[in-house]
């Protein structure tokens, strides 16, 4: 293959119309899976356009989930998307915000970097936004030498918003910094159905349209997402308004599972229109493509099926859990079996607790009860503690497969420390200050003062001890393993040799010793936490140790 594809970095911007949630991160990440079926390297960068410095620091109910990235950057969700889908490694600056790109103007115009002129959105801004944008496409993949042949960058909420306007004329702009033989705009729209005969309308793809070019841009493809496939009538007609051929106007239709995105692109061409616009050849075998193809077959005839309760306090937005609902998806591929997930809210198991209504407690243990395991993931508050205390709780003394995840692993020690040393009042100090037996506690390095930023955060080494352990067989026998991290409470050093005597052992710690990192019950068909995020490096074809082993336990099958 060749080694040099392209002659030069080459950009496609993925923008959004009409509306917000149509999907650009997934467009977006299954342009990239083309681009490497063709022996591409890329690299995507996700723009926010909102003030804050990165993610960290949002409700998962407004934003969805934080994503952790090695480098400890908190970032938008769709840098997992990006993640997943083209397997590589990004970092913090791989998420652009307009708070980033404003502190950094600002601290060099305090540094007195601009000798003396007034600083303005244009060009200064825009400048360091295009600035931003090539250095970051041209680092090496985290942990290689390798440089990316096309970065792919999204561009987060809706043309023609307020807070998108800097970064639209920044790109207006990049198009002639870089070059149009090496940038290529792509725009997403939404084509609704309306009334009784179901007719396609195009007018809010061509106003979007029409709002982009009176800003300087003028798409390459559009993407219209719809219910259904686009028809040949609505096809031309978005051509004819928007002032692109035909054949670059694509139709991303639902489909049965997520796989299938890329090779529906594909099935229209897309690839042709980006290597027509790049100049790189196709190669006749794409064994990428082809691994991608069978395994959305597979999704789809998956029948046996396996019941995960997934215990939380924000179950009510998918969104704030999908790294996890991925991992989930991506071991029950491996395992063999169709997921099914039963959301519990975790305070609904609670008893006594104020208008709580007595038949959606009923049902919400019901349902706990027939589930084939069960998971309780990270969180921050004490809104659903209790519950998902007697979760943990009914899990050890049912036998039924559980998985913790960091909060998941600091309730499954209070339950245990509560129930079976007998230290009845065992809290967190996050829930209680003044609990007599403190068994979680606060990191002492860990700020009081600023949220944003200082956690403990990012990719550290976590050592597994005991080579019986559940650990070391997922983990294919590596003692030494990189997970990412994403917490301010510890289990309490001070009291984990009487823990362990009492029959929960803590195979995997950190380097120094004193951080606990896998819990294990020796006695339990798999009572599985860990106080790192294991879902964040989750892939399609390698699913998460702990996660595949929460479903191959749940499923009855050995690992």
């Amino acid at each position: 293959m060749d080694l040099y594809p392209v002659d030069a970095m080459k950009y496609v911007i993925v923008s959004g119309g009409v509306l917000s949630g149509l999907g650009k991160g997934v467009t977006a990440s299954s342009i990239g899976v083309l681009l490497k079926s063709a022996g591409l390297n890329v690299t995507a960068i996700k723009i926010d356009p909102y003030l804050n410095s990165d993610a960290g620091t949002m409700s998962p109910f407004e934003h969805g989930e934080v994503f952790v990235l090695d480098d400890g950057g908190e970032a938008d969700l769709d840098l997992g998307n990006y993640e997943r889908f083209l397997d590589v490694t990004l970092g913090k600056d791989n998420n652009l915000t307009t708070g980033k790109i404003y502190s950094k103007v600002i601290e060099s115009e305090r540094r007195g970097d601009y000798l003396g002129k007034t600083v303005q959105v244009v060009p200064h801004i825009t400048d360091s936004i295009q600035d931003w944008i090539e250095d970051v496409a041209h680092l090496p993949e985290n942990g290689t030498n390798k440089i990316a042949d096309v970065c792919v960058v999204e561009l987060g909420g809706t043309v023609g918003d307020i807070e998108s306007a800097p970064f639209i004329e920044a790109l207006r702009q990049f198009q002639f910094r870089v070059g149009s033989e090496n940038i290529c705009f792509v725009h997403v729209s939404l084509v609704p159905v309306m009334g009784p005969v179901g007719e396609q309308k195009t007018k809010p793809t061509q106003h979007s349209v029409r709002e982009l070019r009176g800003l300087g841009i003028t798409p390459d493809v559009i993407i219209c997402r719809s219910k259904t496939s686009l028809t040949e009538d609505a096809r031309q007609k978005i051509a004819l308004f928007c002032h692109v051929k035909p054949n670059a106007v694509l139709s991303a239709s639902d489909v049965s599972n997520i796989y299938k995105v890329p090779l529906l692109l594909d099935q229209q061409g897309a690839l042709v229109l980006l290597s027509n616009k790049f100049k790189f050849k196709i190669p006749v075998n794409r064994p990428l493509l082809d691994n991608w193809r069978e395994m959305a077959i597979q999704v789809d005839d998956l029948e046996k099926e396996v019941s995960i309760a997934m215990v939380g306090k924000y179950t009510g937005l998918s969104d704030s859990y999908l790294s996890v609902i991925k991992a989930l998806n991506h071991a029950s591929i491996a395992s063999s079996r169709k997921l099914n997930i039963e959301w519990i809210e975790a305070s609904n198991l609670e008893n006594n607790v104020a208008n709580s209504d007595p038949e959606i407690h009923a049902d919400s243990w019901e349902r706990l009860k027939k589930a084939d395991g069960i998971l309780v993931p990270g969180g921050f508050g004490d809104r659903g503690i209790e519950g998902k205390i007697l979760a943990a709780e009914y899990a050890r003394t049912s036998s039924t497969p559980y998985l913790g995840i960091c909060l998941g692993l600091q309730i499954a020690v209070i339950e245990f420390c509560r129930n079976v040393l007998g230290w009845k009042d065992s809290n967190s100090t996050e829930f209680n200050d003044n609990t007599p037996y403190p068994v979680v506690i606060y990191m002492p390095e860990i700020s009081k003062t600023h949220l944003g930023g200082t956690m403990r955060l990012g990719s550290r080494r976590t050592i597994i001890n005991d080579e019986k352990s559940i650990a070391f067989k997922l983990y294919n026998e590596n003692k030494n393993i990189h997970e990412r991290h994403r917490h301010r409470y510890e289990v309490n050093p001070d009291l984990i040799e009487s823990i362990e005597e009492a029959g929960m052992k803590f195979v995997g710690k950190d380097d120094t010793g004193q951080r606990m990192e896998i819990l294990e019950i020796s006695d339990h068909p798999f009572f599985f936490a860990t106080q790192y995020h294991p879902e964040f490096k989750t892939r399609p074809t390698q699913p998460s140790p702990p996660f595949y082993g929460l479903l191959m336990a749940a499923s009855k099958q050995v690992y």
